[in-house]
C-alpha cells in the first residue's frame, strides 16, 4: 500500500484538490473554481495516463510523470537548465536514448546542424567513405551459425537480443522482448536464468544460455542433468545453445538470487526450489579443464539434436582462452560459435570493483579471440558474436571490422521497451516495469506495443547499418575489416584500426611464428589439459620457462592481460 501511495501520491493529490477546491468554491467564492477546474484538469489527465499503453512511466506514475516528457520536449530550447548534457557518456549518453526511442517509436533519426561531438578529440572514430558507394540490396544481414559437426544451423540476423533472465527482467519485458524477436526474425538470447513460459509464449527463437547453475537443466541439486537438458534443448523455439563461462558484468564471481525473490515462477524456469536462496556458483561442475569443456560442448550438440553449441566469456587471463584453443586442436572438436563479452556491458547488479575493474574491454578481447582462431586456422568454422554497449549500427560496424560476425545488445533493446536508464535495476522499483518482479509496476509495460518497438529498433539500426555499409562502398557487414574504421590518438594523430589491432596470417600460431607480445609470452604457457599456465609469467617473460609454478597464486595472476599488446 505504501509503495501504491508513493506512486500515486500526486494523481490522489490533485483529485484531492479537485474535491476540496469545488466544496470552497460552492461554499465561499467563485475564484475557488479555477483551481478547482485546473486539478479536474489534472485528475483526467491522470486517469488518461492510467489507460493509455504507450508510456509505462506515465501508467506507473500518473500526472507527475508528464514532466518527463514536458521537460524532454523543452529541452532543445531550455537546455542550459538541464543537468544532463547530451553527451554526459556514463552508462549511455542520451544522444544514444534518444536515437533508440526514435528507431523504437519510427519518429525521424535525423540531426541538423552537424555532428554534436568533438571530432578533434582523441579518441574520436570515424568509418571511411567510398568514392564508390554501394547499394546494398537488403538489410536484412544474416549469417549462418554451424559448423562442420552441426547438423541443424541456423540463420542468425547480425543484431540480436543479449543475455538477460527472467527474475532480472520482468515477464512483461521478456514477453515484449520475445514478441519482437519473433515479429523481426532475430534471436533472444534467454540469459542464465532458464526457459520461462514468457519466452515460449510467442515462439521467439531462442539461444538459450546455460550458466553455472545449470537452471533449467539440472537434476535438482545444482548439477547437470543429460535428460532434462535434452528434453528442452530439442523445443523448436530454441535454436542455439549457449555455455556462459563468464559475463561482462561480474567476470569470476558467483551469484545468489536471495529466497524472498525466488518466486513460484522463477523458480519453474530456473528448476529450484521457490523462496529458498538460488545459487550461479563462479565455476562450472561438468567440466574443469579445457579438454573437458570442449568434450562437453560436443556431447550439448549431440544431446540437442544437432543444433549450434557454443560458449560465451569474458577474457581474463590470456593463457586460459588459449588453453581452451589448444584444447580446440587437441580434441579435433570445435564449437559452432563463441561470444566474447566485454567487460564494459551487463545489464544486472554486481560489486562495484567487478563493474570497474575485472575482465578485458570487448575491442582487444575480441581481437584476441579473432587473432587466435585465425593463427590456428579454425577461424571460418567458428563464428563469433560480440556483446558490450552496442547500442548504433555504427557500435556494430566498429565490432564487426574487429572480427565480430553479429552482435548482441541488451541495453539497447532494453531502451526499446521503455527503460529511461534510472539504475534502479536491483531495487525492484523500475519505474518503466522492465526490471522488476512487482506486478504492478510491470503491468504498466504494456507488451503489444513494446514488442513492435523491438521489431522497429532491430529493423531501422540495420537499414543505418546498411547506409554506413553502402557509404563505404560494401554490401555486407562480413566484408568490414578494421582498416575501414579511423581513429585519432593522442596529440591528433589519425591510425586505422588495422594499426592498432594486427591482424594475424592464417595458422602462423602452429607454425610457431609470435609477432605479437600476448601470443610470444602467453601461448607457451598454455596447455590443453589445464586452465593453469604451465609456469609463470614472469618466468615467460625472463625466458627462464624451466622455473616451476610456486604454490599457491603465482606471480602470474597478477597480471592484467592487454590482448593488443
Amino acid at each position: 500500500m505504501d509503495r501504491l501511495l508513493t506512486r500515486y501520491t500526486a494523481f490522489y493529490i490533485v483529485m484531492l484538490g479537485a474535491a476540496l477546491f469545488l466544496g470552497l468554491g460552492l461554499a465561499l467564492n467563485d475564484w475557488w473554481l479555477v483551481p478547482a477546474l485546473a486539478c479536474a484538469a489534472l485528475t483526467a489527465l491522470g486517469i488518461w495516463d492510467l489507460r493509455q499503453t504507450r508510456h509505462a512511466i506515465r501508467r506507473n506514475y500518473p500526472v507527475i510523470g508528464n514532466l518527463r516528457f514536458f521537460f524532454e520536449f523543452i529541452r532543445p530550447e531550455m537546455r542550459q537548465y538541464f543537468i544532463e548534457a547530451d553527451n554526459d557518456a556514463l552508462p549511455f549518453t542520451r544522444v544514444d536514448r534518444s536515437l533508440v526511442y526514435q528507431r523504437a517509436k519510427q519518429e525521424i533519426d535525423k540531426r541538423p546542424f552537424g555532428t554534436q561531438h568533438d571530432v578533434y578529440r582523441s579518441d574520436y572514430e570515424w568509418i571511411n567513405h567510398s568514392m564508390e558507394p554501394s547499394h546494398p540490396a537488403d538489410s536484412d544481414f544474416r549469417i549462418t551459425v554451424g559448423g562442420p559437426d552441426c547438423t541443424r544451423p541456423y540463420s542468425l540476423s547480425v543484431l540480436n537480443i543479449s543475455a538477460m533472465s527472467f527474475g532480472a527482467l520482468s515477464a512483461n519485458a521478456v514477453l515484449a522482448l520475445n514478441k519482437g524477436a519473433s515479429l523481426g526474425n532475430f534471436a533472444h538470447d534467454t540469459g542464465e536464468g532458464g526457459i520461462s513460459r514468457y519466452h515460449l509464449e510467442h515462439q521467439g527463437s531462442l539461444i538459450w544460455n546455460i550458466g553455472s547453475g545449470y537452471f533449467g537443466c539440472s537434476d535438482g541439486k545444482g548439477k547437470f542433468s543429460e535428460e532434462v537438458f535434452a528434453q528442452r534443448a530439442r523445443q523448436d523455439s530454441v535454436k542455439m545453445i549457449e555455455i556462459k563461462l563468464s559475463q561482462g558484468a561480474k567476470p569470476g564471481h558467483g551469484g545468489i538470487l536471495p529466497g524472498p525473490k525466488v518466486t513460484p515462477e522463477i523458480a519453474q524456469a530456473r528448476g529450484v526450489p521457490a523462496w529458498q536462496d538460488c545459487n550461479s556458483p563462479a565455476r562450472h561442475s561438468a567440466f574443469t579443464t579445457p579438454v573437458e569443456l570442449m568434450q562437453f560442448v560436443a556431447r550439448l550438440r549431440e544431446l540437442s539434436g544437432g543444433k549450434p553449441v557454443g560458449f560465451k566469456l569474458c577474457i581474463g587471463h590470456p593463457w586460459e582462452w588459449f588453453a581452451i584453443a589448444k584444447a580446440m586442436l587437441k580434441t579435433g572438436i570445435t564449437p559452432d560459435f563463441i561470444v566474447v563479452d566485454g567487460a564494459e556491458g551487463g545489464t544486472g547488479a554486481a560489486p562495484i570493483e567487478f563493474v570497474d575493474h575485472v575482465g578485458t574491454p570487448l575491442r582487444e578481447a575480441l581481437r584476441l579471440v579473432h587473432n587466435t582462431l585465425v593463427g590456428i586456422g579454425l577461424r571460418d568454422k567458428i563464428k563469433l558474436g560480440a556483446s558490450g554497449k552496442i547500442i548504433s549500427a555504427f557500435d556494430m560496424a566498429r565490432v564487426m571490422a574487429l572480427g565480430a560476425d553479429w552482435c548482441n545488445s541488451a541495453r539497447g533493446f532494453m531502451f526499446a521497451i521503455g527503460c529511461i536508464q534510472a539504475q534502479a535495476c536491483h531495487t525492484g522499483k523500475c519505474p518503466t516495469g522492465v526490471t522488476t518482479q512487482d506486478p504492478k509496476r510491470q503491468k504498466a509495460l504494456v507488451v503489444g506495443d513494446k514488442s513492435l518497438r523491438v521489431e522497429s529498433f532491430h529493423r531501422n539500426t540495420l537499414k543505418a547499418l546498411s547506409e554506413l555499409l553502402g557509404a563505404a562502398g560494401l554490401q555486407h557487414p562480413c566484408e568490414l575489416r578494421p582498416h575501414h574504421i579511423a581513429k585519432r590518438i593522442a596529440n591528433g594523430e589519425v591510425r586505422v584500426l588495422s594499426a592498432l589491432f594486427p591482424d594475424l596470417e592464417k595458422g602462423e600460431l602452429l607454425e610457431g611464428k609470435f609477432r605479437l607480445t600476448i601470443f610470444r609470452t602467453a601461448w607457451p604457457m598454455a596447455q590443453a589439459e589445464s586452465f593453469a599456465p604451465l609456469y609463470s609469467l614472469s618466468a615467460a617473460l625472463s625466458g627462464n620457462t624451466n622455473s616451476p609454478m610456486p604454490d599457491g597464486a603465482s606471480d602470474a595472476n597478477k597480471v592484467h592481460a592487454g590482448a593488443s599488446a
